[in-house]
């Protein structure tokens, strides 16, 4: 619902050339309520005027497209191109907007409330990813600096300082771009605040420089994925020689640990790391997701001093041991999150699994168990364990053999769970051909019935109608959910892999050469 301020907003902004020529007889208190006019109607020409002169301390973008009381949509999931672009370059020439620049009153820009979706809504259909908002403001400060090196300014501009707090995103390429911003900052009348840091498909001695360059006292989220090359030996200098007081999430990318080796070495910087990380008393989000760490869970994470509430430990051939620990830990109290993915809970550790789902039963809200052998006969254990989850919203349970008789019995437990919101169930195995073995291939993963999956699906999706349950979303993404970052930057990571294959068989070729 929209109220009448609202809609006189919208009204108002609808004539671009009315609206920017207006702007200076505005209050100052309704620049907020147009500016969210002018980011539903994508009003690029406006939002950039609104910008260009704004009048307030702040300017949050959270703030400014969440829920308000004029308007209660949240247009903070809108990566729209036009807007974001046209908000950027406002910011931009609002530093080098001549008329009175000694009263200007803009100190923090948040940046960091804009959330990145799969569907845009927007009428433009073309979203700006972390990725190219890290590119292009960083090309926005280089800019400035020139500009303002070539306009004869007057002194109290380069008095100017904004902080820009912002997630970054860097690959391998817009490293330089990115880099030439950070080494500029102090020069710059945009000062670029990190508070979340994304790294992927970047060489490790890049990484190391430039997370130096963010400075991390100000992290609060670190993501080093995929062709970050980041090992254990790497994660030991890195905690040595830095510090993350603020540091509350840190995701590690896959095979960062592999404790098979058993040296004392190893053993020793699992220690070290371990008190590192207990060092950081933010720390509250964790993934270690596709490490060996079997029997050394205890070591790592029990130096903590925060009960962890988001836990992702799949694929990293846990123990017993490792189950228990978790369990038994404070931990376990406060888990509003848990990928447990790649394990097979029912045979190797029920009973301990069982036990860590009543502890956190009263937080959860997501709740990931992908491939992890359950099977019809493991499904009324699992809907027992699952019954005192009442704040569940997230439950996804990929790649495992479950027929579609029982996915029915599940869904009909489902419909139970009152804040449930998402639901990411596996082909039946019924839909494949007799005799497939589990996890599933790439290669067989779509060699299956489609008509009787998508029959299936169907009477799947009016249990939860005929539970009054159409809130619910339940999908199968074959390849795995949605992932905005990787999304954006597919290509160069495409390109990446394809190299490092053709290197890989070269090297073979040039062995096989030597040996013959």
């Amino acid at each position: 619902m929209k109220s009448l301020r609202f809609l006189s907003a919208e009204a108002f902004v609808s004539n671009a050339e009315f609206a920017r020529k207006s702007l200076s007889s505005v209050a100052h208190n309704l620049f907020p309520l147009l500016f969210k006019a002018s980011y539903l109607l994508e009003q690029g020409e406006v939002i950039h005027d609104l910008v260009k002169n704004w009048p307030l301390v702040d300017f949050n973008m959270g703030k400014l497209l969440g829920t308000t009381m004029d308007y209660q949509e949240d247009l903070s999931h809108r990566t729209c191109s036009v807007c974001l672009e046209s908000c950027l370059t406002g910011l931009r020439d609002y530093v080098l907007h001549h008329p009175s620049p000694c009263v200007k009153r803009l100190k923090v820009v948040d940046l960091t409330g804009i959330k990145d979706v799969e569907v845009q809504f927007c009428d433009c259909k073309k979203p700006m990813g972390r990725w190219a908002r890290t590119e292009l403001l960083s090309k926005l400060c280089l800019e400035l600096l020139v500009d303002l090196q070539q306009m004869q300014c007057k002194p109290c501009t380069f008095k100017i300082s904004i902080d820009v707090l912002v997630d970054l995103f860097v690959t391998e390429r817009n490293y330089e771009l990115v880099m030439q911003a950070l080494l500029q900052k102090c020069y710059c009348p945009l000062k670029i605040c990190c508070v979340a840091f994304r790294a992927d498909n970047l060489a490790l001695q890049k990484f190391f420089y430039i997370i130096k360059l963010t400075d991390p006292s100000l992290l609060r989220k670190l993501e080093v994925v995929h062709n970050v090359r980041l090992e254990m030996e790497h994660l030991e200098i890195l905690f040595n020689s830095i510090h993350f007081p603020l540091l509350m999430s840190l995701t590690l990318p896959a095979r960062t640990f592999n404790v098979q080796r058993h040296t004392a070495t190893d053993e020793l910087m699992l220690t070290t790391i371990g008190e590192k990380m207990g060092e950081m008393t933010q720390l509250t989000e964790l993934s270690l997701s596709f490490s060996i760490l079997t029997g050394r869970i205890q070591k790592l994470l029990s130096p903590l001093k925060t009960p962890l509430k988001m836990l992702d430990v799949s694929n990293c051939s846990l123990n017993h041991d490792d189950m228990a620990y978790l369990a038994n830990s404070f931990h376990s109290y406060h888990l509003e999150t848990l990928d447990l993915s790649g394990h097979d809970i029912p045979d190797l550790y029920p009973s301990t699994f069982f036990k860590l789902l009543s502890h956190s039963s009263s937080v959860l809200r997501s709740l990931i168990l992908e491939d992890c052998n359950i099977q019809d006969r493991h499904v009324n254990m699992l809907i027992l364990g699952l019954s005192p989850c009442y704040k569940l919203q997230d439950f996804k349970f990929l790649g495992n053999p479950l027929s579609s008789e029982a996915l029915k019995h599940l869904f009909t437990f489902l419909c139970e769970l009152p804040m449930l919101k998402n639901v990411e169930f596996p082909v039946p195995m019924d839909c494949y051909p007799i005799g497939i073995s589990y996890p599933i291939d790439d290669a067989s993963l779509c060699r299956f019935d489609h008509q009787k999956y998508e029959r299936i699906a169907e009477e799947l999706n009016l249990i939860l109608l005929q539970g009054n349950r159409e809130d619910v979303k339940a999908s199968t993404p074959l390849f795995g959910s949605y992932d905005a970052a990787v999304q954006e930057t597919n290509e160069e990571l495409g390109a990446y892999l394809i190299m490092s294959f053709k290197e890989t068989l070269e090297k073979f070729t040039a062995s096989l050469s030597k040996m013959s």
